[in-house]
Formats: C-alpha cells, structure tokens, sequence
C-alpha cells in the first residue's frame, strides 16, 4: 500500500464536488473509513484486508450515449467495475475492469482521470465497496465481452440508460452527465 496513492485518493475526493447529500454521506464514509483501515494498519484498496475497501467503476461515454451491463450475480444493470488490484490505482482498476467486462478499448477523457461520483454501497457477501466512478471515452465501438464476463453489455442513450440504471445513485449521475453530454435529456 502506498500512502501516496492513499494521500493522492483523497485528495481527489475531497476536491470533487458533490452532487447531493446521499453523494455527500458516501465521500465522509469513504473519508472516516479510510481513516479506520489505515489506523488499524490495514490497505483500504485490498478486499481481503478489509470488509471496507476502495472499488473502481467506469462510466463509459461516446457518441452512442453510455454502457451499461446487466451484472451477472446481481441481475441489474450497473456500470462496469470492481476490485483494485494490488498496486492498482482505483482509476487504473476503472479502466482495467471496464475493457475486461466491455470488450472495448476505453480511454479516460482527462488528465487525471476525471472523478464523477463517489458511492458508498453494500457489495455482497457482507463487504461495503467504497466506489470511486470515473469518466472513460469508449469511442464508437461495439461491445465484445468475453465468454466469462456477462454478454448482456450495451450502450444506451442517456434517458434509456437513466431509466434502465440498477439504482437510484447510478441513475441520478447518468442524468446529470446526460445534461452535460447530450441534448437528449
């Protein structure tokens, strides 16, 4: 684990702007347990030091509107995402997992990678994902996950994508990027 990576994360969650208090509660969670795990001496981006860790989700833009996949054990669609990897950044993770799940050669759309949303939520199996969500560029490129992953990946237009979102947060960003991306909404 390194501090600077840790000093680096939360100065990029401080710096981001929220966007509503649910928004809010998430970043002083992610703040306070960070804090937590890295008193007790624990790594806040490995799953297996700590129930509470640091994920990293993709939300994937082009002219097609944004992606989406029907999460194969949760059975809604979300944004691609997941675990960080040792000695993984969570922006790196972003961008690792969205290009395993999607099958598209995403890229960020800024540098640094843009944060978007930071979300504090129940992962299953009794862990609490502290997810960091940011900004990918998938072109125009069609989705090919590969066999392991699921093969529900599609693009949607920014109001079918709101419409479609496996929860009320994911939703509500989809639709403030979708003001910011297209005309649509």
């Amino acid at each position: 684990m390194s501090q600077a990576l840790i000093d680096q994360v939360l100065a990029a969650v401080n710096a981001h702007p929220v966007a509503d208090t649910d928004e809010e509660r998430s970043v002083a969670t992610l703040i306070a347990e960070v804090d937590r795990i890295r008193r007790a001496g624990g790594n806040p981006f490995d799953e297996r030091s700590d129930l509470v860790h640091i994920t990293g989700s993709a939300i994937v833009i082009g002219p097609r509107g944004t992606v989406l996949l029907k999460h194969k054990r949760l059975g809604m669609w979300l944004q691609p995402g997941g675990h960080v990897d040792p000695g993984e950044s969570p922006w790196d993770a972003a961008l690792r997992e969205a290009r395993e799940e999607t099958g598209i050669d995403v890229r960020f759309t800024n540098d640094p990678p843009r944060l978007v949303h930071v979300d504090a939520h129940q992962g299953g199996r009794g862990h609490t994902h502290l997810d960091l969500r940011y900004l990918l560029d998938g072109g125009d490129a069609d989705p090919a996950p590969p066999s392991d992953e699921s093969q529900r990946v599609e693009w949607f237009g920014w109001v079918a994508a709101v419409k479609r979102a496996g929860d009320e947060r994911l939703a509500a960003l989809l639709a403030r990027l979708g003001q910011e991306f297209s005309s649509e909404v």
